[in-house]
């Protein structure tokens, strides 16, 4: 038995061919191939290379992408390097032949699908789950493995590239720290200006402050003190990125730390259009001054003002 005897037939859109050429691109040779499996190894994945403008590896699977339910094949695989989620919207298309060497004959089997591939963000890798029975493979009248060894390759021809939509990129953070940010108000009667900002803080890899309407806005104008959590910089944010936050503001007191005046958990998707949350009721101003007296939240013309942030996940544009 030898390459020769082996189907060449169209299968499945797939060409086999035999080549006297080796691969333009990449070649890769396998030594000690058992010792994959005896290490625990179910794929390997070469180094990148260039063809065409691109990068790209190959990923072999010895005893079949298992993720696949391959069986009693070997699989090989083209993936194109460095994409990820972000590059979904550009697509980049072409076409591929992925090389086993006869290592007798010093000919090449050439497996090539008839239609070009489209590789982007969502979809980075196209080849082959059976690539060759693990029976043809072995079977050293076929040059493919001999001593141990294999060599496989690979050429990329390039047809086109383009953008093909517009999205977002919607990533969820595990483990989210909060963080607290205290703000300590002195000579509160003094106020004058219509709102105050505390220091800029950062929380969630973003800059964040506090803002204080000491005599109210929106509908609590006149008649209450509005607090609100703000982005620092929401025109430096991208039109189109969110960020997904759970808060709590509160005031503290002064004379009994166990009895804040704060919010409710709160949460919200903050954005350049949408930069700043809260509650323009947060606590009324006659209220709030009889507390100088007894209730702890304004104490010598002092106020503290807490906030506690937790950034949840982000989304992104697309490029």
């Amino acid at each position: 038995m030898n390459m020769s005897s082996l189907n060449l037939d169209e299968q499945d859109g797939i060409l086999r061919t035999i080549s006297d050429v080796p691969p333009t691109h990449y070649t890769i040779k396998i030594q000690s191939l058992s010792l994959l499996s005896k290490h625990s190894l179910e794929r390997y994945e070469s180094g990148e290379f260039e063809a065409d403008g691109y990068k790209w590896k190959l990923v072999f699977y010895p005893n079949g992408n298992k993720r696949r339910n391959v069986k009693e094949h070997i699989s090989l695989y083209l993936v194109l390097a460095g994409g990820n989620g972000s590059q979904a919207c550009w697509e980049v298309h072409a076409a591929f032949r992925l090389f086993l060497l006869d290592q007798n004959t010093g000919k090449y089997l050439a497996l090539q699908e008839k239609n070009e591939r489209h590789f982007n963000g969502m979809k980075l890798d196209w080849g082959f789950d059976q690539f060759l029975s693990l029976k043809a493979f072995t079977d050293t009248s076929n040059g493919f493995l001999i001593d141990d060894a294999c060599v496989f390759g690979a050429e990329v021809f390039v047809r086109k590239e383009k953008s093909i939509c517009k999205g977002e990129c919607l990533s969820m953070i595990k483990d989210a720290v909060m963080y607290k940010h205290v703000w300590k108000i002195d000579k509160f009667s003094k106020l004058n200006a219509e709102s105050y900002d505390s220091q800029t803080f950062i929380a969630g890899d973003q800059k964040w402050k506090i803002q204080l309407y000491p005599k109210g806005r929106d509908g609590g104008t006149g008649s209450h003190l509005s607090l609100y959590l703000a982005l620092a910089n929401p025109t430096s944010l991208p039109p189109t990125s969110k960020i997904y936050a759970q808060y709590t503001l509160r005031i503290v007191n002064q004379l009994n730390s166990s009895y804040p005046y704060e919010s409710s958990k709160f949460t919200w998707w903050f954005s350049a259009s949408s930069p700043s949350r809260g509650w323009p009721r947060f606590i009324s101003i006659g209220y709030f001054d009889i507390a100088q007296s007894n209730q702890g939240y304004l104490v010598k013309d002092s106020c503290t003002v807490e906030a506690e942030v937790t950034v949840h996940g982000t989304a992104t544009a697309l490029d």
